[in-house]
């Protein structure tokens, strides 16, 4: 009888900081796709989690994503990030039309590493990726709404700001993943003006 030798998959801290970084960067693209923020036409087809993805490649755009990545690896790494927010905003308005809530626990218990294999953590961020992708079956249409983004002209940079809230939004949860050293949990709230009640 043939013996089979099982390999485990040890994730590390620093490992574990990368992947969730990684996977914000994606998200946020398919994000700013996906909700129409940029022309169609400023985003270039890699593949990524086994999927078709879509980048920008805006230079500022991809500098701002870039340096975001660095920096939440870094707090990944120390145990400091709870929550990342991408929010979309009326460009004549600044209304928040959209909350993009990704909250991410860190597991005390397996600070150092954990065990998972990168198929199973692949799998389950693809499908938060086909999420946010059919996320226009169901989110508002804000393409014609003049979004801050388009015809950007002013560098990205951090600001402390408000918690941009929506007023009464409606709400979906989407799958979570986790590297069995962090869990990333994703909500979308977003304004539906056919739902308001006024």
């Amino acid at each position: 009888m043939a013996s089979r030798t099982v390999t485990k998959d040890i994730i590390t801290l620093k490992g574990s900081a990368a992947i969730v970084s990684e996977f914000f960067g994606y998200a946020a693209n398919s994000i700013l796709y996906n909700r129409g923020v940029y022309p169609e036409e400023s985003f270039a087809k890699v593949k990524k989690y086994g999927l078709p993805m879509l980048l920008t490649q805006d230079d500022g755009v991809k500098s701002f994503l870039t340096s975001l990545t660095t920096q939440l690896s870094e707090w990944l790494e120390n145990g400091k990030l709870q929550r990342i927010v991408l929010v979309i905003m009326s460009k004549a308005t600044s209304e928040v039309l959209e909350r993009w809530n990704f909250s991410v626990e860190t597991d005390g218990e397996v600070v150092e590493t954990g065990e998972k294999s990168d198929k199973e953590i692949m799998r389950e961020i693809q499908v938060i990726m086909r999420q946010i992708a059919s996320c226009v079956t169901y989110l508002p249409c804000v393409r014609c709404t003049g979004l801050h983004g388009q015809g950007h002209a002013r560098p990205f940079t951090w600001i402390e700001s408000d918690a941009k809230l929506i007023k009464n939004p409606q709400m979906v949860k989407l799958h979570s993943f986790d590297t069995k050293i962090h869990k990333v949990n994703t909500l979308v709230s977003f304004k539906n003006d056919e739902w308001d009640e006024e």
